[in-house]
């Protein structure tokens, strides 16, 4: 025997019927403090503030790498 069951409803409708919670206000602050911190975060995404992170950290990791290699030889 085969059954097919359609059901045509919203995800909405579907947490609903299942008796899922609604996230909805959780999702909406979520998004809300994400939106806040990216706005607030806005000048470390500068391109000049982008290389001077970038380059530090590279000239710190470099720099770290010879001291490595330096006590491995000795």
């Amino acid at each position: 025997m085969k059954v097919q069951v359609e059901i045509d409803c919203t995800p909405a409708e579907a947490r609903a019927f299942l008796g899922l919670p609604d996230v909805t206000p959780l999702n909406e602050a979520m998004v809300a403090e994400m939106q806040k911190r990216m706005e607030a975060n806005v000048a470390a995404m500068q391109p000049d503030e982008l290389m001077k992170t970038w380059t530090s950290f590279g000239l710190q990791a470099q720099d770290q790498f010879r001291r490595l290699m330096e006590a491995a030889v000795k």
